[in-house]
C-alpha cells in the first residue's frame, strides 16, 4: 500500500501545489444560479470536480457547508468525495475534527475507513485538547494510507495567542505540535503523511516554525486569494519549504463562477508555478 505523503508528493509533482476549496457559501450559491440547499451545494461541488480534474492534485471540500443542510447536505458531501476520488484527485476534508481518543477513533473511522460514505484522503484535526488524543486517528490513517494536516498556526489573528504560547518544552505551542506530529511518521524518506496548517499570512519564525522543523512535513497554507496573501510569493514566504506547501484558494476561484472556473484554475496555477 502506497502511503499519503508519497501519493501526495507524486499527485504534486504532476499537477503542481494548488489546492482548489469546494466552499458552496450561501452567496457563492446564489451567484451561480444554484439554491441554498443540499442538492445546490452537490451540484456546486460536482462542478468544481469536474474543472479541476486534471489541473490540480488536490481539493478541499469545507464539511460545514454541507452539514448545514443536514442529511441531504451530508449525502451531496458524499456524492462529492465520490466524484473526486474518482477523477484522480486527492481529497483533503476540511473538517477540523478535535476531540477525545475514543470520538476521534469514530471520526477516523468515518473519514478513512475503505469504502465508507464519507471516505477521503486527509482530513484537518484540531491539537488543542492534547496532539495525543489524535493518536487514534493517525494510527487508522496509516493503516490506510491516509493523511492528516494538523492546525499549527494558522491565518486567522485570533489563534496567534495561543498558537504562541509557550508548550511544555519551552518551545512555542505551534511549534511544539508540529515536532510531535513530524514523529509520528518519522521513517518516513520522502513527504511526510501527517502535515500541518500554517497560514501563508503568518510569520513562521514568531511561532517557532523553522524549516528544519519542517521538512520534509506537507504544509497545507490556507490565507491565498481573498483572505490577502499572493500565490506569486510562495517562495518568499515559504522559503526552503515551498515545495511542500499546498497553496489553498478557494473564493478567488470559486467567484468566477460555473463557466470560468476552469480558466480560474489555470490562471491560479500559472501564478503558483511561475
Amino acid at each position: 500500500m502506497t502511503g499519503f505523503g508519497e501519493r501526495l508528493q507524486a499527485a504534486v509533482a504532476r499537477h503542481g501545489r494548488l489546492c482548489v476549496g469546494i466552499d458552496p457559501h450561501t452567496e457563492l450559491l446564489e451567484a451561480w444560479g444554484l439554491d441554498a440547499t443540499g442538492a445546490g451545494a452537490r451540484e456546486f461541488g460536482l462542478r468544481v470536480v469536474e474543472a479541476a480534474a486534471g489541473r490540480v492534485a488536490v481539493v478541499k471540500p469545507q464539511v460545514a457547508f454541507f452539514e448545514r443542510h443536514g442529511a441531504a447536505g451530508f449525502a451531496a458531501l458524499e456524492d462529492v468525495l465520490h466524484a473526486a476520488r474518482e477523477a484522480g484527485l486527492l481529497v483533503l476534508v476540511d473538517a477540523k475534527r478535535g476531540d477525545i481518543g475514543s470520538t476521534m477513533q469514530a471520526y477516523a473511522e468515518a473519514w478513512f475507513t475503505p469504502g465508507s460514505p464519507l471516505e477521503a484522503d486527509a482530513l484537518t484535526v484540531s491539537p488543542y485538547l492534547g496532539v495525543e488524543t489524535l493518536a487514534p486517528t493517525a494510527q487508522l490513517a496509516a493503516r490506510h494510507g491516509k493523511g492528516l494536516f494538523v492546525l499549527s498556526a494558522t491565518s486567522n489573528p485570533e489563534g496567534a495567542a495561543v498558537q504562541q504560547a509557550t508548550a511544555p518544552s519551552g518551545a512555542p505551542l505551534a511549534a511544539d505540535i508540529a515536532a510531535q506530529v513530524r514523529e509520528w511518521d518519522a521513517a518516513a524518506t520522502g513527504w511526510h503523511a501527517f502535515g500541518v496548517v500554517v497560514g501563508a499570512t503568518v510569520e513562521r519564525a514568531r511561532f517557532g516554525l523553522t524549516d528544519e522543523l519542517l521538512q520534509d512535513v506537507p504544509v497545507l497554507a490556507p490565507g491565498f486569494g481573498a483572505q490577502g496573501a499572493r500565490l506569486g510569493d510562495l517562495s518568499r514566504l515559504f522559503g526552503a519549504l515551498a515545495p511542500n506547501v499546498l497553496a489553498s484558494a478557494s473564493r478567488s476561484i470559486l467567484s468566477a463562477g460555473p463557466a470560468g472556473l476552469a480558466e480560474a484554475i489555470d490562471n491560479h496555477v500559472s501564478e503558483l508555478e511561475a
